[in-house]
């Protein structure tokens, strides 16, 4: 049988797991147990980091984290803020690692379990697939790369790159944050708090990067990616208004594409998740990438049923017009409060 172990923050064992992840072919970035000390000391919420081991070796992960809330529900979820989560290892080992998710969320007194898998998973629980995840693998050179995109958004593309912008790798994530958390104003939607990027820079320090786009000196468009196993992952992004018209967000994904291939050695750009039927969902399928559906699972602890936290929900589109309309400064201070418990 396995010994389930839970992860502590000076853990011997926080190597091995890392190890353990870098080493099978499904672990993710969003694996790695650096997310452990970002979920705790950013966001402030409560881990458990499960770990399996067979022989004093680990055989199987699943990272959790607990996400309380009176407004938007109580459930342990692999992993919140993440696209990707779910049990890591042979499948009698997730099955193992799941049942004691279970056991955690009924001492807990949570609502549900959710674990966010890319794949199918041959167990009882309820999946729901509402997201797809885009990618492509990445050309020899920038020619390639923007020959690999559909006709529509590589004229765009090549519109971008006939005028004077610039593209700009940051260290300081002012201008970013900036951007994206007016960006997410204008979608109605409350951001994150600084501390989020500050914790992720300062436990992932190579495997993260800002590139930003600028017209002249003006940052319009800047996104935060992940580097992972040879893959990139543009994950968090946005422009300015004036993004749309300069064209800006198209050349800052395509100069990441090439930049990522040329100076990273990637071979795989990961465009990340997107709802069904979403605008951003319709804006990936533009760039002519494959997508995958997502396949996330959820156990019922104490509800009854599945809340639906999505913005598609008729009875968030007073809220989402309401955001919209806050001043910048407010959105700022207020967006963190709510988004804390929106991972």
């Amino acid at each position: 049988m396995y010994q389930i172990n839970t992860l502590a923050l000076d853990d011997p064992k926080r190597s091995a797991w890392d190890a353990f992840v870098d080493q099978h072919q499904d672990g993710t970035f969003f694996h790695l147990c650096g997310w452990q000390l970002v979920l705790q000391q950013s966001m402030g919420h409560p881990t458990y980091y499960l770990y399996a081991t067979e022989h004093d070796e680990i055989v199987g992960v699943l990272p959790l984290a607990w996400v309380k809330s009176k407004l938007f529900g109580n459930a342990l979820v692999s992993t919140p803020f993440c696209v990707y989560g779910g049990a890591v290892g042979a499948p009698e080992v997730r099955r193992a690692l799941e049942q004691k998710a279970v056991e955690i969320g009924r001492e807990l007194g949570v609502d549900h379990v959710e674990l966010r898998y890319r794949d199918p998973q041959d167990n009882d629980w309820l999946t729901r697939s509402q997201h797809a995840t885009f990618g492509c693998e990445l050309a020899e050179d920038d020619a390639a790369i923007l020959a690999g995109i559909k006709k529509n958004q590589r004229a765009l593309i090549r519109k971008a790159l006939q005028t004077e912008m610039s593209w700009h790798l940051d260290s300081d994530n002012q201008d970013f944050y900036a951007i994206y958390s007016e960006s997410l104003r204008n979608l109605g939607t409350p951001v994150f708090s600084k501390q989020l990027i500050d914790a992720l820079q300062q436990v992932f320090p190579t495997q993260t990067e800002i590139l930003t786009i600028r017209n002249g000196h003006e940052a319009v468009s800047s996104v935060f990616n992940f580097y992972y196993k040879n893959q990139v992952l543009p994950y968090y992004g946005g422009g300015k208004p004036s993004a749309r018209e300069l064209k800006s967000n198209d050349l800052m994904y395509y100069q990441l594409m090439c930049h990522a291939k040329k100076d990273k050695n990637c071979t795989f750009y990961d465009f990340g998740r997107s709802k069904l039927d979403s605008g951003a969902y319709s804006y990936k399928k533009h760039w002519g990438m494959q997508h995958q559906l997502l396949h996330y699972q959820f156990k019922l602890i104490n509800a009854t049923e599945l809340s639906n936290l999505s913005p598609n929900n008729p009875k968030y589109q007073l809220f989402i017009k309401m955001w919209q309309k806050l001043p910048l400064a407010v959105s700022r201070w207020l967006g963190p409060k709510l988004a804390h418990y929106l991972g």
